[in-house]
């Protein structure tokens, strides 16, 4: 974590795919955490990650919460629980220090800002799950792939009230703004102010990361840590995701080097490869994104 650049991990959900643990719909991902299949899978899943170089693990709990799980028997504490557990076992068999981050995602559709519930909800929501992710003992609270600033905003201020740090990423269309039709400086302007710190944009084409993310920059000046980390591959109803070798980690590089980020990773289809290939070239990358280094105590 003493690093130049800090290397966020890459996907979890579609990874589980590749190494044959069922990730079908409702619960996706969360089915590895039923299982001491599914749970040894997404140990070594870490396990690999922190031998690519990730500096960052993120939780299994993107589909953890109760709105999911309600009426599957299974209990949204519990998988929370096992979830960051088993990324805390992870860094301790590796024997390198690491941060978890606890994954919190739309309690709805990745992509559908329309289906956001109402304000009620979403508090009561959000604040349960982050909760169980404080109590089960992550390090940060990742605020991830949020289409819309409303849900993004009701989540964040949940989360920096526990102290602990919080990170909010952004799903853009291809002009750059949040699928609800903002654009991201406008998100900045409400969430910086609320303490979180870092913020950034993911599970978009990795190439159409930059523009956001330079508009984030110039708004947030040079010393506020941004997040990037861009997918590979395509959403379909019934997989939930669908892998491609469309972009190989050499070319995932390229497209990173584009991205004004002090927080770099992968999200859905990007491989432990992918992640190699950043950390080891992580002084050219540094030299190519021309940014300043937050301090540990900003992140």
């Amino acid at each position: 974590m003493k690093g130049e650049l800090y290397v966020l991990d890459g996907a979890t959900g579609t990874e589980l795919n590749r190494r044959g643990v069922d990730t079908g719909l409702p619960l996706w991902s969360a089915n590895a955490l039923t299982s001491d299949t599914g749970l040894n899978a997404l140990r070594q899943i870490h396990l690999d990650y922190l031998s690519a170089g990730a500096d960052i693990l993120t939780t299994n709990t993107f589909r953890t919460h109760r709105r999911v799980l309600d009426g599957t028997g299974h209990d949204a504490r519990e998988l929370t629980r096992r979830a960051v557990a088993t990324a805390r076992e992870a860094v301790a068999e590796f024997g390198r220090p690491a941060r978890v981050a606890g994954s919190v995602a739309p309690l709805e559709d990745c992509y559908r800002p329309d289906l956001v519930p109402p304000d009620d909800e979403c508090s009561a929501e959000h604040s349960e799950r982050i909760h169980h992710l404080v109590e089960a003992g992550v390090d940060l609270l990742l605020i991830e792939t949020m289409t819309s600033v409303r849900e993004a905003v009701i989540a964040a201020k949940m989360a920096t009230i526990t102290g602990r740090p919080t990170w909010v990423s952004f799903v853009c269309d291809r002009e750059g703004r949040i699928l609800s039709g903002e654009s991201v400086k406008v998100a900045a302007e409400i969430l910086m102010p609320l303490g979180v710190k870092a913020l950034g944009v993911n599970c978009g084409p990795a190439h159409k990361l930059a523009k956001p993310l330079a508009e984030l920059r110039t708004f947030c000046g040079p010393d506020f840590p941004l997040i990037a980390y861009g997918n590979i591959g395509y959403a379909d109803e019934k997989e939930g995701w669908v892998n491609t070798d469309a972009v190989d980690p050499e070319s995932y590089l390229k497209y990173a080097q584009t991205w004004p980020a002090q927080i770099v990773g992968g999200c859905c289809g990007t491989t432990p490869d992918h992640i190699r290939k950043l950390k080891a070239h992580r002084v050219h990358f540094e030299a190519m994104a021309e940014f300043r280094h937050p301090t540990r105590s900003d992140l």
